[in-house]
């Protein structure tokens, strides 16, 4: 992917935002950086993705990806680049909502992967972004976040895979579900 609009840098830098911020993004770039096997075109793709794919984030709307993608569908087409990379990009984003991938799909494996990849990591980093999720959350009451959170949680702990990457569940996926599990637990138990 040759068109590269300068990142929503400033989205990341929005005061009510803890963790989705320009760390999360450096964090998923640097995931990305350390996978193997990507031509230019596909990292190039996942690049503009993980840039994009917060960079509308209201804890409240249930519409942060769809419009992230037309965020950036109109960089992208402001940038050149062609319909077909402004497309994959935006799906790539839109994977980010539901985190459900289809088998054979690499780069939409890779993208949802790398989103999650906080879930399996060490203890303390894992229970710094719990609490910053909290506070991303503070104007819901406290009863209600966390019912909603547990659910939230419960369905990534029950899926038969939380990683579609091969790679990251090899790695990640027994910290995530001992991360998720004493998550809930702690939830429960507040």
């Amino acid at each position: 992917m040759t068109a590269r609009p300068e990142p929503p840098r400033q989205a990341y830098l929005e005061p009510h935002r803890r963790y989705h911020t320009l760390v999360h993004i450096e964090d998923c770039l640097a995931r990305l950086a350390a996978t193997p096997g990507l031509d230019d075109r596909e990292r190039g793709l996942l690049v503009q993705a993980i840039w994009w794919h917060d960079a509308v984030y209201d804890p409240l709307r249930p519409d942060n990806e769809a419009r992230s993608a037309d965020l950036a569908r109109q960089a992208l087409a402001a940038a050149g680049a062609p319909e077909a990379d402004i497309a994959e990009v935006e799906r790539l984003i839109l994977l980010t909502k539901g985190h459900t991938v289809e088998a054979g799909d690499r780069l939409g494996a890779l993208m949802v992967s790398i989103d999650l990849s906080i879930l399996g990591a060490e203890p303390a980093a894992y229970a710094a972004y719990a609490q910053a999720i909290r506070e991303e959350y503070a104007a819901v009451p406290d009863e209600v976040y966390r019912a909603g959170r547990a659910r939230v949680l419960e369905a990534f702990l029950t899926a038969p895979t939380l990683f579609p990457d091969p790679a990251f569940a090899q790695a990640l996926d027994a910290p995530a579900r001992r991360n998720l599990a004493a998550e809930i637990d702690s939830l429960r138990t507040a």
